[in-house]
């Protein structure tokens, strides 16, 4: 890509230039993830794995490795418009203009800054765990004069999001990537108000035509085992996209109303 193109989007330009300085400042040193403690025995590791994965399991399925922010502009990829139909999947969210929405792992903005005029009453909490990724969105939000989208940096366990607090919480191809699902999805619905709706975009493995790299893709038959794991009920799974599930879950009312009970 050629960045001198005088037609290239200023937020492309951007992500360049802090991509650029962070291998400067690190001189060209991998992103190595923290090491954390594993819970209980909900984790496997195993030594035998995908060049792919990070060796660790969960229910059946290994994690994939983090795309780094060093990969940036992957997210701000042109053929994104045709093969994820970013509009599209907003439209689909159902978005009120009150709504508070979190977009986890949220990247360079991608998604955030497309929902947010869709809640100018309410706001969009954009949720990553690289803090080079909350740079790149606080220079957007500043040079775009966008006040409702609001940089949450996240750890590896914890969406870091105020409790009851959350609308709808958004993942698009990122869920697979989470080190510790979890530990992060207890976060997210415990953000959740009574009735708040989780919605994971994740490309199709059932397809096998699909030119994405398998741990890359979800089959959604494990997308709805690991939700309901967390206590997310499946509302519906949309079909619209050319190579990706749209599915939809719920926090059920009656848990926040038995869990006040109980206290």
């Amino acid at each position: 890509m050629k960045v001198n193109n005088p037609s290239l989007p200023l937020r492309v330009i951007v992500i360049i230039c802090f991509i650029l300085l962070w291998l400067l400042l690190t001189g060209f040193g991998a992103l190595q993830p923290n090491a954390l403690a594993e819970s209980g025995t909900v984790y496997q590791e195993r030594s035998r794995h995908s060049s792919d994965g990070i060796g660790k399991f969960y229910m059946g399925r290994e994690i994939a490795k983090v795309m780094g922010h060093t990969e940036a502009l992957w997210l701000e990829r042109a053929s994104r418009e045709v093969t994820e139909q970013p509009q599209q999947v907003v439209e689909a969210l159902d978005l009120k203009p009150t709504h508070v929405v979190a977009d986890i792992g949220a990247g360079t903005g991608y998604f955030s800054f497309r929902m947010s005029p869709l809640v100018p009453e309410g706001k969009v909490l954009a949720v990553d765990i690289q803090p080079e990724m909350i740079d790149i969105l606080n220079f957007l939000k500043q040079e775009n004069n966008i006040t409702n989208v609001e940089p949450i940096l996240a750890s590896a366990t914890d969406p870091n999001l105020p409790d009851e607090s959350v609308d709808l919480a958004l993942m698009v191809d990122a869920y697979h990537e989470f080190e510790y699902p979890k530990e992060v999805m207890e976060g997210v619905v415990k953000s959740l108000k009574p009735g708040g709706r989780v919605v994971l975009v994740e490309y199709r493995r059932e397809n096998p035509l699909i030119l994405i790299k398998a741990l890359h893709k979800m089959t959604q038959k494990q997308v709805r085992k690991e939700m309901q794991t967390v206590g997310l009920q499946w509302l519906e799974t949309k079909h619209f996209l050319p190579q990706q599930h749209l599915m939809v879950f719920e926090k059920p009312k009656e848990q926040q109303i038995a869990a006040r009970q109980e206290v």
